[in-house]
């Protein structure tokens, strides 16, 4: 075979179904090859900033990775965005590059770029081609890299002489990657030591993030939460890890999280954190952050432990294993925790999560709120950054894993629509819904052909202020009120013109009447994707909210008194 027939032959062993790709000059012996290649669909987008996103919302959408096909040069160096909001998200992608013949490395050749360096801080790994013999075996690796252990994504970067050359075909029968042996199995004492502290505990506190949808183990943390009675609070990422109608859920911590849930962190005498990296967004100043608990870690990444916050018990681990290992080795005497809940109630009641429907005016919570009630929690929501996103993960009731779809660590405009189309890709059975800002939409807004041509029936709804939202409120809160070059409304154009000249369907609601119509008559139609404005209010900020570099005990509740810390 030569290299493309290899490459293709790869894919097919490891079980691809989709490429999102774009051809270019040292791709086109890979493009003549799949000229007559039938079983993998190729989605052709319209840049490669959107493929990587794609790919990203596919893989997190279906937990198999995303592929990426692109060209040298501006090809490669146009994924770098999505790559690396990847790299922060633990998504596990493989991103195919060509490059100039092998001859010409080095040589500022035509769509020459070294994107193995400029990608090596943003991938868990990256390999240059530099033997035909070779390419399966990497491809092999890339693969085995970009899943196992923490997810991630991998890049391999084939020359154009490569793809021509020729060899036999041979596929390893297993993977050996020196150096690269991430720890399933958690140490046994460690897991009994944590089971007992729990025991103990009077008022204990599960933090959940993304590494728990990751690894598989919604079902185990479920059942450990009911069986010990334990609260459960998760990060933006780990959302729908436990769901969100249980009475143990506590919602989102964090930066705009709960009021409830950040009490929980600051009163609780033990934290349990699985699959989550103490993020700034979550914990504000490490100092005083959970600071009367004694805190377990559990991650299957070592260089997670200890990095942000220092913890008392680290487990490394598979989240499925520590978690299902945790129920097993559990004493049978235990704490009870009927008054730490009765604590966690005074906190909802004292500050629940509530807005209000103004006649005449279209608030975004409400639309959320509307989605979440006419999907009965069970879309796949996909969001693009800003406050939507916030409000997004306030008021829609996630109940199953893999059901939030966000740019977290990178905070990617312009992610929702590529990320959203992707999903749709990888999940058919249940809707795919994008809640995006008039910023971030006009940022991939070529990605709109490519959902039409393919007739992808993702429901794109835009909540449009105008404004630049997220950044707007701070501007309010913390910058004098000057509202520098956040102000769209001068300059958005008629956003149901420019859909319409897409070739897809557009509606446009202004009241809370029009709205609920109008998200009742969009996730009825599957004909292909279909586009509703909300024009919402445009001065409206995200509460609760914790001021940048405060603590989450400092948070503010209201616009009204923005100096008055509860």
């Amino acid at each position: 075979m030569n290299g493309s027939e290899i490459f293709f032959e790869c894919l097919r062993r490891e079980n691809v179904e989709y490429i999102f790709g774009y051809p270019g000059g040292a791709l086109l012996k890979v493009y003549e090859t799949l000229y007559d290649v039938e079983d993998i669909k190729h989605i052709l987008v319209r840049h490669e900033q959107g493929a990587t996103h794609m790919a990203e919302g596919y893989a997190r959408a279906t937990g198999r990775p995303g592929v990426v096909l692109v060209t040298s040069g501006p090809g490669a160096t146009n994924t770098v965005t999505g790559i690396t909001n990847a790299y922060m998200d633990s998504s596990p992608m493989v991103i195919f590059t060509g490059q100039v013949p092998s001859s010409l490395i080095g040589n500022d050749a035509f769509q020459e770029a070294d994107i193995v360096g400029i990608t090596r801080p943003i991938t868990k790994h990256n390999f240059l081609v530099k033997d035909v013999r070779e390419l399966a075996s990497t491809i092999q690796k890339a693969f085995f890299l970009a899943t196992n252990g923490r997810p991630g994504p991998v890049l391999v970067d084939m020359p154009k002489d490569i793809l021509n050359a020729s060899c036999t075909f041979e596929w390893p029968e297993s993977v050996d990657i020196r150096g690269f042996k991430p720890t399933i199995k958690c140490h046994q004492n460690q897991i009994e030591k944590a089971a007992h502290k729990i025991a103990e505990a009077k008022r204990p506190l599960l933090y959940i993030g993304g590494g728990v949808i990751s690894a598989e183990a919604s079902e185990e943390l479920r059942k450990l939460a009911i069986e010990l009675d334990i609260p459960v609070t998760m990060t933006l990422q780990g959302l729908g890890a436990f769901p969100a109608s249980h009475p143990l859920s506590m919602g989102m911590l964090g930066m705009h999280g709960t009021y409830w849930a950040n009490q929980a962190v600051n009163k609780c005498d033990l934290l349990i954190a699985v699959g989550a990296r103490f993020d700034d967004r979550v914990t504000g100043r490490v100092d005083t952050f959970a600071p009367q608990a004694y805190k377990i870690h559990n991650d299957i990444d070592p260089t997670n432990v200890d990095k942000n916050v220092k913890v008392d018990l680290p487990i490394v681990g598979d989240a499925k294993n520590f978690l299902a290992g945790l129920l097993e080795a559990m004493p049978e005497k235990r704490e009870k925790h009927d008054a730490w809940h009765a604590e966690i109630r005074q906190w909802q009641e004292q500050c629940p999560m509530t807005y209000t429907v103004e006649e005449g005016s279209l608030k975004t919570e409400f639309v959320i709120d509307q989605v979440s009630r006419q999907t009965e929690g069970n879309a796949v929501v996909v969001t693009d950054v800003g406050q939507h996103q916030m409000w997004t993960s306030q008021y829609y009731r996630f109940n199953n894993p893999r059901s939030i779809i966000t740019s977290g660590g990178l905070g990617t405009m312009g992610y929702g629509l590529p990320a959203a189309i992707g999903a749709a890709f990888g999940i058919t059975d249940r809707p795919v819904v994008l809640f995006c800002g008039d910023g971030g939409f006009m940022m991939n807004i070529q990605e709109l052909v490519t959902a039409v041509h393919y007739k992808i029936p993702v429901k794109i709804f835009l909540l449009n202020n105008s404004f630049l939202g997220m950044v707007r409120q701070w501007q309010e809160l913390f910058h004098a009120e000057k509202y520098s070059f956040t102000d769209l409304e001068a300059s958005n154009p008629d956003f149901l013109k420019v859909v319409d000249a897409f070739g897809c369907k557009a509606m446009r609601a202004d009241t809370p009447a029009e709205a609920e119509a109008a998200i009742r008559s969009a996730l009825d139609y599957n004909e292909g994707p279909v586009f509703v404005e909300f024009r919402v209010v445009k001065k409206d900020m995200v509460f609760p909210m914790v001021p940048a570099g405060g603590s989450i005990s400092d948070m503010l509740l209201e616009r009204l008194n923005p100096k008055t810390m509860v």
